[in-house]
């Protein structure tokens, strides 16, 4: 099987759509697939999101905390920061939510993970901000893998009282 996520076109600093090829060796399916900006109407499908990534990436979180965090991302994270989700088929499959130059979350259906598709939305939030800056669970090793192929790297690690777990603070490299 073949996958590739390719820009196709930037329409505006609102909203740029890629194509999603999938080809294989009995058919050949594309879906197209865009990052747009979040809409209030959004929040049931992108806190879906958010527990289905949450429980695949973070299986040493209790379900209290999931559930306190659920009610922080709807009622605190998503009304204050700048986030954009990634569109296809009609559905939000992911997102990417940004504090200033910090990606505060970055989360995708687990069944579109290695598929370019994070890539892309970090790829949209540089364009956006620059070098960016982040925070993954020391125990999320794919986020960190993901992030250090990216070009991020670790400078700090500290408890997350909240959770009882320790955060690691990773950086772009700036020029």
């Amino acid at each position: 099987m073949f996958i590739s996520c390719v820009p196709v076109s930037l329409f505006s600093r609102n909203l740029v759509e890629f194509r999603w090829l999938t080809v294989s060796d009995r058919d050949m399916k594309e879906t197209r697939t865009m990052i747009r900006k979040y809409q209030i109407e959004d929040t049931d499908a992108v806190v879906s999101v958010w527990r289905a990534a949450s429980i695949f990436a973070h299986p040493f979180l209790t379900e209290a905390f999931l559930d306190q965090e659920a009610q922080n991302l709807r009622n605190a994270y998503l009304p204050f920061a700048e986030t954009w989700v990634l569109e296809g088929g009609g559905d939000v499959i992911g997102f990417i939510a940004l504090v200033d130059d910090e990606i505060a979350g970055l989360f995708l259906k687990p069944s579109f993970h290695g598929k370019g598709l994070g890539k892309a939305m970090v790829d949209h939030a540089v364009t956006l901000r620059g070098p960016l800056g982040v925070e993954v669970f020391q125990k999320n090793l794919n986020a960190r893998q993901f992030y250090e192929h990216y070009g991020f790297v670790e400078f700090e690690e500290y408890l997350h009282e909240p959770s009882g777990q320790m955060t690691i603070k990773m950086a772009m490299p700036t020029a």
